[in-house]
């Protein structure tokens, strides 16, 4: 059910009234709705949390950092806010097709492009999230730097007042960081999704990828392809198409579970279970 105090919001940016509403798969975290108008159809996320409203002005501005780029596609940001019913950000709908033909390339292309948009520093002029939880983006001139105290060591702390790893494991974090700077290729910042497993992208009508969900930062575009790494779907030609357009550092297959250790650390905070031995698998690996 929509929340009147929402639905008022998203009616006073629209422009019109709210005729139908219908629940859609929007991910773990956030009901997410489609909404009927006679402007056309939304997308409307709601989250009753109370940092929710951080949390949905976070993801706006990243939507708007990427469309910016003109790289690939994102939904277009109409509004967002807090109310005293929760959150909400609504978004442009998009009416999703299957993949067609050329699909992996075009967006192995586009995601290649993306990256090459760069800034001074490693970081973000702001802080977001990744999922529900906080993520730091203070600037650094290099990425070892930067991934380990603004990547790394934030989870670290979550997990510690969780209880989720032991002082040996702590051990193994403070001996893997004094590695980075001797084992990741140099490169310049790259603005980065941030958060790209298969869920966080569509395939529009017209075929063509469109990025949500974002995480963004200027970090190491090696970041970006480990994620896609880390629970599959995206296909060969994806891999094939990036490497076309912008070949990695060679080695990039040893480097790939230094990358996957954060988003890992974020399931550890998430979710518990079985990824607290994967990090370990990962330490043990680089120490």
């Amino acid at each position: 059910m929509l929340p009147v105090s929402i639905q008022q919001k998203c009616e006073e940016i629209i422009g019109a009234e709210i005729l139908g509403v219908q629940t859609v798969s929007g991910g773990d975290i956030n009901q997410a709705m489609k909404l009927e108008t006679r402007e056309g159809l939304f997308f409307l996320k709601i989250n009753t949390d109370p940092f929710s409203g951080a949390m949905f002005e976070a993801e706006a501005e990243g939507l708007a950092l990427l469309a910016a780029t003109k790289c690939i596609q994102t939904p277009e940001v109409q509004g967002f806010g807090m109310t005293v019913e929760g959150g909400f950000l609504l978004l442009e709908h998009f009416n999703i097709s299957y993949r067609p033909t050329g699909f992996w390339e075009k967006f192995g292309a586009a995601l290649a492009e993306l990256h090459r948009n760069s800034a001074i520093n490693f970081g973000l002029g702001n802080d977001n999230f990744i999922g529900s939880l906080p993520q730091s983006n203070c600037l650094h001139d290099t990425w070892s730097d930067f991934f380990k105290n603004e990547r790394l060591q934030p989870q670290l702390e979550i997990a510690k007042q969780k209880n989720k790893l032991q002082p040996t494991d702590i051990q193994g974090f403070e001996k893997f960081c004094k590695r980075l700077p001797d084992i990741c290729p140099v490169e310049p910042p790259a603005l980065i999704h941030g958060d790209l497993w298969s869920g966080n992208f569509l395939c529009s009508a017209d075929g063509q990828p469109v990025l949500v969900d974002p995480s963004v930062s200027y970090s190491h575009r090696e970041m970006d392809l480990a994620m896609t790494r880390l629970f599959g779907g995206f296909d060969q030609p994806f891999y094939r198409s990036y490497e076309e357009a912008w070949p990695l550092a060679s080695g990039f297959e040893q480097r790939l579970p230094i990358y996957q250790l954060y988003y890992l650390l974020v399931h550890v905070n998430l979710f518990g279970g079985s990824y607290v031995g994967s990090v370990r698998s990962i330490l043990k690996q680089f120490i």
